[in-house]
């Protein structure tokens, strides 16, 4: 495969484009139009030494570009993939597709005039240390102003911020053996948080402008990820104050099977990066088919008595949505762990073991992620919690149309208190795809919407028996709410929904002898939320339960209960079902997959836990109450400074009431920018998503106000850590269970301990056929069975 990759401001120099202006005049008249004057002579002659000057150095520099890809163009074949180094990405984008000429130049003409208009800044290139290293010396030097703006290579860092701080690093650094230093010549701190301000005003522009989805995959600089069809002016405005993960965008590149790298630009300055990148020892070349060791084998050796399972693993082009498929695993199924918990489960689900992968906010539970599991015979559920609807349909598109699934995805329908408008919402985009499998989670009691997704299709077959189309997984983590799920939906709602035309008499008639589900998995202390319950206690009492209710609602068939929470190793899956599970539901583990749609440096970061590195911390979305969420504690003090937000909270009534130490440990470490500037942005959030009433009630109600703007500090925390931000690695929010920890000690020594080998399928594979081997032990030591013989559930 093919990349091709744009240079950009840095590489410009007089003279450049020389030998392109005369082969393509209708671009050069359209920028002499849209520039006001001669582009040729601000390239070749360079008036008044105006091409070092922002301003008119990335319009010029964006043309040249333009007509360099132009005449390749014209010459042969395109890329197979795209990328450009910050000004380039706008060439990059241009090459596929995503805006014509003459608009690519009106917004790079803008993005040159407001980044032009900073001052008063610095950046500054740092070789010989790493990210980390850098960031260390940051600290060590005082400078909690100046952030990393480009990551080009595992050792070529460029820093950005206030010009006296800057110099300051610039000292440290000619200080510390092995490293050097050159600063760069610009006007203002790109790639930073002090340019924030001209992100909002480029974002206004950019809302005046139509963008057409990518036709060929351009990784962004943002994300180090594609760019997706609906989010180009979104990572386009948030380049300017985001870094450039140019070193994570080459190995994108290479994991993607790129092998060829052709530069455009006036200087060779990408062709070195990509030199470096190709000769790091564990740099991932083009994915081969291969024969592999399974999980199991890689981890116990085999025994006479019982073979485990072996796996051929395929590897697939991570997160590459535009790819055709990648083979799927070719499974030699362990009899044993196919028979482990409920077969009528298994039979209903459409799935080969009764195990589920959980879902994760916003989308960290990815179509990948989804679709790769379906394929394999098993289901997970896409994380739509935190999402917008758009995203939501998009995603299901996708699933809808992805070869192989044969119905085999879900997806998560999370209960918000506070918009309960969006939870309707969601529904009816569920019902209108016809989605069959839904996981309900953080529900505190049986809403309508819930009773109307599960019972829309429901019937009486021939003999009578009511019949439900839709299967639903409640998560509970608490009996008394279990058991609203595991009884029929309340008669009142029934008329309710019939009167209002959201179900058919029939519809409702057939409901009264279901449950609102089937199936409930008990919670027990996870990730994310979590009411820090403990599976030993909670999974046999709600199986307990759910005897006694099937019995008295006379089902003709019995509720299920499943576990999760905590189930990181085969010992724990084994220990679920010894306890009465009728299936399991993974969460933490999957998080930690090369499908899962978070960063490379979170997945990094969850590779390193152990068992006692997560902590508590207070819920973004129910702030107020007091909720708690599971975190990852290790590399990163979200947890530290989230539990501080909330006793200030609880011990002040507002932001006048802080002390100036507190108000500028608030900026510097949490907001990221002052008081009224954090204010005026929480503001911009409330009003886009329709919840103007937040903010009068706001006005009236200074706490209010203070937890509105603390509670925009987890939202931009979780955003941060998904997209990988370097500059707010401190702040990274991670939901995490000790699971993950488990894990990594588990697969220590093992073909799965690099995570990018933790495919979700091998994951699956490797907790159920061990669990089948664990228990084949113990009853064989115990009650003198055979190995292979494990106790399951009808």
């Amino acid at each position: 495969m093919k990349a091709w990759l744009f240079a950009g401001q840095g590489a410009q120099r007089p003279g450049m484009g020389e030998a392109l202006f005369d082969r393509f005049p209708e671009f050069v008249t359209t920028a002499d139009r849209i520039l006001g004057e001669s582009v040729r002579a601000l390239c070749l002659d360079d008036p008044d030494g105006r091409l070092n000057r922002t301003r008119w150095t990335q319009p010029a520099l964006y043309v040249v570009n333009a007509l360099a890809s132009a005449e390749a163009l014209a010459e042969g074949p395109g890329p197979d993939l795209l990328a450009g180094h910050s000004l380039g990405e706008y060439n990059a984008l241009l090459t596929a597709g995503c805006f014509d000429f003459e608009t690519g130049l009106r917004i790079v003409r803008r993005r040159g005039e407001l980044m032009g208009e900073a001052d008063g800044g610095a950046m500054l290139a740092v070789v010989g240390l790493t990210p980390d290293a850098v960031r260390a010396l940051l600290d060590r030097c005082g400078a909690a102003d100046v952030d990393l703006a480009n990551l080009n290579t595992a050792t070529q860092v460029v820093v950005s911020g206030p010009a006296e701080s800057v110099r300051a690093v610039r000292t440290a650094v000619r200080a510390t053996p092995g490293a050097r230093c050159v600063p760069l010549v610009t006007s203002g701190a790109f790639h930073s948080r002090h340019m924030r301000p001209a992100q909002e005003r480029f974002a206004a522009f950019l809302d005046t402008v139509e963008f057409r989805p990518p036709r060929i995959p351009v990784i962004a600089n943002v994300t180090g990820r594609p760019y997706p069809a609906d989010r180009v002016a979104d990572l386009l405005a948030r380049q300017i104050a985001a870094p450039v993960r140019w070193h994570e965008t080459l190995r994108e590149l290479l994991r993607r099977g790129v092998t060829e790298a052709r530069e455009f630009g006036p200087r060779p300055m990408l062709r070195p990066m990509w030199e470096s990148v190709l000769a790091e020892p564990e740099a991932v070349q083009q994915p081969q088919p291969q024969r592999e060791p399974g999980p199991v084998e890689a981890r116990v050796p085999a025994s006479p008595a019982r073979v485990p399972a072996a796996v051929s693993v395929h590897a697939a082009v991570p997160g590459d949505a535009t790819a055709p498929a990648a083979p799927e695993p070719e499974l030699v199924r362990d009899p044993a762990a196919a028979r482990l918990g409920s077969a009528e489960f298994r039979q209903d689900h459409g799935v080969r073991y009764a195990y589920l992968a959980g879902s994760m906010f916003r989308g960290v539970s990815s179509v990948e992620l989804v679709a790769r599991l379906g394929r394999a015979g098993l289901r997970g559920y896409f994380g739509a919690g935190g999402l917008d609807l758009g995203t939501v349909e998009k995603a299901l598109t996708e699933l809808a149309r992805t070869p192989g699934l044969d119905g085999r995805y879900g997806v998560n329908l999370l209960h918000d208190l506070t918009r309960p408008g969006a939870e309707d919402a969601l529904t009816d985009l569920l019902l209108r795809h016809d989605v069959r499998h839904v996981e309900a989670a953080a529900f505190t009691t049986v809403t309508p919407a819930i009773v109307r997704y599960r019972f829309t299709g429901a019937h009486r077959a021939a003999d009578g028996a009511p019949v439900a189309v839709r299967t639903l997984v409640a998560k509970c983590s608490r009996p008394e709410v279990a058991a609203h799920f595991m009884a029929p939906p309340a008669e009142e709602l029934l008329r309710r929904l019939v009167s209002e035309g959201l179900l058919t008499p029939s519809e409702a008639d057939a409901a009264r002898g279901l449950p609102v589900a089937q199936d409930i998995c008990v919670e027990g202390d996870s990730a994310g939320h979590t009411d820090g319950g403990v599976s030993l206690a909670l999974v046999p009492t709600t199986a307990a339960l759910a005897e006694r209710l099937t019995a008295r609602h006379g089902y003709a068939r019995r509720l299920r209960v499943g576990a999760c929470g905590g189930l990181g190793t085969p010992e724990a899956v084994a220990a679920a079902f010894v306890l009465g599970a009728d299936f399991v539901v993974t969460g933490s583990v999957n998080q930690c997959s090369p499908q899962a749609g978070t960063s490379d440096a979170v997945k990094d970061l969850l590779a390193a836990v152990d068992v006692q590195d997560t902590a508590y911390a207070p819920a973004g979305d129910l702030f107020e109450l007091g909720s708690r969420v599971q975190v990852v504690r290790k590399g990163t003090l979200f947890a530290a400074r989230a539990n501080k937000l909330y006793q200030l909270y609880r011990g002040h009534g507002g932001l006048d009431d802080l002390d100036q130490a507190t108000r500028t440990w608030l900026e510097r470490d949490c907001l990221r920018a002052p008081l009224d500037q954090a204010w005026k942005q929480t503001c911009a959030h409330y009003r886009d998503t329709g919840r103007v009433h937040e903010l009068e009630r706001a006005e009236r109600d200074p706490r209010h106000r203070m937890a509105l703007l603390f509670k925009s500090y987890f939202a931009r925390t979780n955003r941060a850590a998904q997209e990988g931000d370097p500059a707010e690695r401190a702040n990274y929010q991670v939901h995490c269970g000790p699971a993950a920890g488990a894990f990594n000690r588990c697969v220590r020594g093992t073909a799965l301990e690099p995570w990018p080998e933790r495919h979700v399928e091998r994951i699956a594979d490797l907790l159920m056929t061990g669990a089948a081997r664990v228990l084949g032990e113990r009853l064989a030591a115990y009650a003198g069975t055979a190995p292979g013989d494990v106790p399951h559930h009808s």
